[in-house]
């Protein structure tokens, strides 16, 4: 094949599509906003699941350097009260590899070291999409035959098959980061294992997750407007006052949970989080696709990373295997849009569950 693909957005769908497509001699270029591959923190941990992300990496050939990389003791997952007291634990069996844990950056680099140089144009952010014509905010403009909408929650190509956005949820996730854990956070890494742990009283929800390099992050789930901070009186980068206010929150938690919460090394991160309509479709378009949060955006339920996954590994598979551009992205959009509206509408409003019980959410 030698249309012009290209991809925006060098995250793991990206980046999965592009390294399966040049494995079987397609080109194909990835342009990303970010200046450089490290201009920001990638974000915690995933568990790929065997049947999705692993998947998409055994068809990558990049099988062996991720075991290399993950963490299958991360799979240990502890439920606890908001007094700390552990109420369930799942310890993963010797060998068990359904779905290991690794860091969302080390997943990108490994992607990223798999594909022939310069594949990624780092430092351009897509304006919109005209017909084939992908016009940056630069002020430049490039010519493809195939345009694969891999950028996200608020996707700049999404617009050119679809005109749904994504809608609040009403559930918001405050991040807190903790370093060298197990010498300045020993209570910490003690309650939370060399995995996950998570407690909820209904109302609010704590979950924290073991990163490696002896790093933790949590997440402090609440049931928030949107603009929460700021109608509190409060800005973002006010640590001093969100812990304050968090300390009102969460009152009647015990001292060694709500340390969890506010003994966090520097400021917090809010993330609200966005939902696509249910259910999300499109008319086909043989030059424009989309592929993982572009074309299906949802609750943090353990599926996001995954499905993106797959997403990437059948598209480059379609592609590869069809006379033409057109035919490969009809065979594609044939299984993953119906495959996504279904998981979509069983997991509609699931974000609320987050604050009663945990069921391997946020991993995905």
């Amino acid at each position: 094949m030698t249309s012009r693909i290209s991809i925006i957005g060098a995250g793991p769908g990206g980046l999965t599509c592009a390294r399966i497509l040049q494995k079987h001699g397609v080109p194909v270029t990835v342009y990303d906003r970010d200046p450089h591959p490290h201009a920001r923190n990638q974000g915690g941990t995933l568990d790929l699941h065997a049947d999705d992300g692993q998947l998409a990496l055994r068809e990558a050939g990049l099988t062996e350097e991720f075991f290399a990389l993950a963490r299958p003791e991360g799979q240990e997952m502890r439920r606890l009260d908001p007094a700390g007291r552990l109420l369930e634990r799942h310890v993963p069996a010797e060998g068990e590899f359904f779905r290991p844990e690794i860091d969302r950056g080390q997943l990108r680099d490994l992607l990223l070291g798999s594909l022939e140089p310069g594949t990624v144009r780092w430092g351009r952010t897509l304006d919109g999409v005209d017909g084939g014509l992908l016009r940056f905010t630069d002020g430049k403009t490039i010519e493809t035959d195939l345009v694969i909408g891999a950028d996200g929650a608020f996707s700049r190509v999404r617009p050119a098959v679809s005109a749904a956005v994504p809608e609040y949820v009403g559930i918001t996730f405050l991040e807190a980061w903790f370093e060298d854990v197990e010498n300045a956070h020993p209570d910490l890494a003690a309650l939370v294992g060399q995995g996950s742990a998570m407690a909820a009283d209904g109302d609010r929800c704590v979950f924290a997750q073991r990163n490696s390099g002896d790093h933790i992050r949590v997440y402090i789930i609440q049931r928030l407007p949107v603009d929460w901070i700021t109608a509190a009186g409060l800005n973002p980068g006010d640590t001093a006052g969100i812990r304050s206010w968090l300390l009102d929150a969460f009152a009647e938690w015990s001292p060694s949970m709500l340390r969890m919460i506010t003994g966090n090394d520097g400021p917090y991160v809010d993330r609200p989080l966005f939902a696509l309509p249910v259910p999300h479709t499109w008319e086909h378009q043989p030059t424009v696709t989309l592929l993982g949060d572009a074309a299906h955006l949802m609750p943090p339920l353990g599926v996001g990373a995954n499905l993106a996954m797959l997403d990437a590994c059948e598209l480059a598979l379609a592609l590869a295997g069809s006379g033409s551009i057109g035919e490969g992205v009809a065979m594609y959009e044939e299984t993953m849009v119906p495959r996504s509206v279904e998981i979509a509408r069983r997991l509609e409003g699931g974000a609320a569950g987050l604050l009663d019980s945990y069921d391997g959410a946020l991993a995905g």
